[in-house]
C-alpha cells in the first residue's frame, strides 16, 4: 500500500466526483478522456499504478485507442498489468465501437441525384417560415456525413459569408458539399 501511494494513486482514494465511473454517470461518456474510459473497462490497476495510469500507459505505448484496436490480442496481453481477461474486455469494447461506426456508415444514404437531395430535405424545408441555407456534407464516396443548418434569414432573404460555407466541411473532413436553400413563398 505504501509503495502504491508513492508511485501512484488508487481510484478509490480519489474524491468520488473525480472517479471515472461517477463522472460518466454524472456527465456522460462523451465528457471523459480516453484514459478514463479505458480505466472503466480495466476496472482495476496494478500495484503502484491505478487503472487510469495503466490506461494512460497503454494509450501511450500502443499509440492511442486506434493502436490498441489494431494491436494483436497477444501483444495486448503482454503489456504490464494486462492479462487475457482485461485484454478481452478491451478488444470486445473496441470491436463493438468499430461495428457501430461501420453500421452507421453503411446506413448513410448515397447522394447521387438532385432527387435524392430533395427527398432528404424537402419535407422539413417546405415547412420553414424563413429562408434557410443548409449544407450537406459528403464523403469521398458520396455518402452523407451530416446535414448542417448554416443560416436562417428573413422571409425573403438569407445572406451568408463564403468562409462560413466551408467551415463545417473542413471541420468534418468532407470531400464535397451540396448547398440547399428554400423559398418560404414557394
Amino acid at each position: 500500500m505504501e509503495s502504491e501511494k508513492q508511485s501512484g494513486y488508487r481510484i478509490e482514494d480519489m474524491p468520488a466526483k473525480e472517479r471515472p465511473r461517477e463522472r460518466l454517470e454524472e456527465m456522460g461518456a462523451e465528457n471523459l478522456s480516453e484514459a478514463e474510459l479505458l480505466a472503466i473497462l480495466l476496472r482495476v490497476g496494478i500495484q503502484g499504478e491505478s487503472a487510469i495510469q495503466l490506461a494512460q500507459r497503454l494509450l501511450r505505448d500502443l499509440d492511442g485507442v486506434n493502436g490498441i484496436h489494431k494491436a494483436p490480442f497477444s501483444i495486448l496481453c503482454k503489456q504490464k498489468g494486462m492479462g487475457k481477461a482485461k485484454a478481452a474486455q478491451i478488444k470486445a469494447a473496441l470491436e463493438l465501437g468499430y461495428r457501430i461506426e461501420k453500421e452507421e456508415y453503411e446506413n448513410r444514404p448515397l447522394i447521387n441525384s438532385p432527387e435524392l437531395v430533395a427527398k432528404l430535405v424537402q419535407k422539413e424545408m417546405t415547412a420553414l417560415l424563413q429562408e434557410n441555407l443548409w449544407v450537406l456534407l459528403l464523403d469521398t464516396r458520396g455518402r452523407l456525413i451530416s446535414r448542417e443548418k448554416l443560416y436562417q434569414g428573413t422571409l425573403n432573404n438569407c445572406s451568408v459569408r463564403n468562409a462560413e460555407l466551408f467551415r463545417a466541411a473542413i471541420t468534418k473532413n468532407a470531400a464535397s458539399i451540396i448547398l440547399v436553400h428554400n423559398h418560404p413563398s414557394g
